[in-house]
């Protein structure tokens, strides 16, 4: 917008700019991904149509170039995910913000959107109430609901539905899940790492790692399960996840293993030795099941599908993400309120949903990209 001629200011809510942005970096700032274009969108489920125009105008490819324009080039690790070189937030949001400014963008903190006021004309004050002057345009990038302490806590909500616009609750996703393990299992495991492992949900398989919390489980393999998760506990009460604690080793091998003469050793020692299986990985067998059966092939069965129950998702305090927002349907193909003509709307405001790996950073860019243009296109056709 500012390239084209406009007078932009940014308001913010937090005494400084960016805050989720520099907390996505603590892991490395993972901005987008290496997938090819097709499977890439689909990662978005019921959102891919929404998304796709606006991705394919700012793909994974042109948001590395734009890293790369402000001095921060990128590179893809083994995974396919995409990082800055310097693998921090910190430089990119620095060279980002001297630019803007170079630009003439003007930015202003501690200003919080509030509500509507009786004309449809959004109000925007700072801590002393001082209200904003009003814009010609709006773009509203007011986040979902993760994380609220950074300053995005889904408050806006109610305010737009108001308005007469649909949208839909905000739930965590990309979160964690509470497990009733018995107080034995929480003070020895809280805080350790289970790997390798396979999870299995609803016909999806996932390898990766999780981790045990004191009251019940998260991690990046949990996080790739966590909408269909989330859904099902939604819709059942409660899910039940598949965990295979040897994805290395077949079933036969593994039953050919637990079949060897045990000796004099204990029932732990020998379970150990021959499995090779870490001691949290043995005591989840053990908590998810107290009598371990003495078949070899029984057991084998269970450590590659172990049954573990899940009762609720974690709070939206710490989900990486959230779904729910604003429909698309509320908006034309320049992602502006088609009810409110000069409000544009981007990033996790809208209804979609995705796992980690660069897709939520990916979508957020490229439709913050299609909100700026269309408002800069909007401008220069009502000013004309």
């Amino acid at each position: 917008m500012a390239k084209a001629g406009m007078a932009v200011t940014i308001y913010d809510s937090m005494p400084s700019p960016a805050r989720k942005f520099l907390m996505a970096g603590r892991g490395g700032l993972n901005l987008t991904h290496t997938e090819s274009l097709d499977p890439f969108l689909a990662r978005y489920r019921e959102a891919s149509a929404h998304l796709e125009p606006f991705i394919r105008a700012f793909s994974p490819d042109d948001l590395r170039l734009w890293s790369a324009g402000l001095g921060q080039p990128t590179f893809a690790g083994t995974s396919g995910r995409v990082f800055p070189q310097s693998f921090k937030a910190s430089p990119l949001l620095r060279a980002w913000l001297r630019r803007l400014d170079a630009l003439g963008v003007v930015l202003r903190t501690r200003h919080r959107f509030e509500d509507f006021d009786a004309s449809g004309a959004p109000v925007i004050r700072n801590l002393e109430g001082e209200r904003a002057p009003l814009a010609d345009a709006y773009v509203f990038a007011l986040g979902g609901a993760s994380w609220p302490k950074l300053g995005s806590n889904g408050s806006w909500l109610e305010s737009f539905r108001a308005q007469g616009l649909s949208v839909r609750a905000f739930m965590p996703a990309n979160c964690g899940f509470l497990v009733h393990w018995s107080d034995v299992f929480s003070a020895r495991f809280a805080g350790a790492p289970l790997k390798p492992l396979r999870l299995s949900f609803a016909g999806t398989s996932v390898r990766g790692e999780a981790m045990i919390s004191h009251d019940g489980i998260e991690g990046g393999a949990i996080y790739a399960l966590s909408s269909l998760l989330r859904d099902a506990i939604k819709a059942h009460g409660e899910a039940l996840l598949q965990v295979d604690l040897h994805p290395d080793l077949s079933h036969d091998a593994l039953a050919a293993k637990l079949a060897r003469p045990r000796g004099s050793q204990s029932g732990n020692n020998f379970l150990r030795k021959v499995t090779g299986l870490s001691p949290v990985a043995l005591g989840l067998l053990r908590e998810s099941a107290r009598d371990l059966p003495q078949d070899p092939v029984a057991l084998a069965a269970l450590i590659k599908n172990l049954p573990l129950r899940l009762h609720a998702a974690k709070g939206l305090d710490r989900a990486i993400s959230s779904a729910g927002g604003l429909s698309f349907d509320e908006l034309d193909d320049g992602l502006m309120l088609r009810k409110c003509p000069g409000i544009f709307i981007c990033g996790e405001m809208l209804d979609w949903e995705a796992p980690t790996g660069g897709y939520l950073l990916q979508a957020c860019f490229a439709t913050g990209h299609a909100a700026g243009q269309a408002a800069a296109r909007w401008l220069a056709g009502s000013t004309s």
